[in-house]
């Protein structure tokens, strides 16, 4: 249950951060709203996911995978570029968790 409740907290901080970027630095009501949710219930659920998941496992896979899909988010639907390196920096992100997973 406590990779479910860090599933979902990555996705909330992801979505968070997507409000973040609509908010026009919080001047936008809804989008302000959204992020403060979003981040909320992504510190809910982390804290959650702490009760079994050891900390630096818990905030390497939320930090780094949060990370990557807020990446793709903004390439996909904020038309951010992308380039070989920024490739390579979310494969050795994404490394970066697997490995600490294995190493739980």
């Amino acid at each position: 249950m406590a990779y479910l409740f860090l599933g979902v907290a990555i996705l909330c901080e992801v979505f968070g951060s997507s409000m973040m970027k609509l908010s026009d630095g919080f001047r936008r009501k809804l989008p302000t709203l959204g992020l403060i949710i979003g981040m909320g219930s992504a510190f809910f659920l982390l804290s959650l996911a702490l009760k079994t998941i050891p900390l630096g496992t818990a905030y390497a896979t939320w930090s780094g995978v949060g990370t990557a899909l807020t990446a793709l988010v903004g390439i996909l639907f904020y038309r951010e570029s992308i380039n070989t390196k920024k490739v390579l920096a979310l494969i050795l992100i994404i490394a970066g968790v697997v490995i600490m997973k294995l190493a739980h």
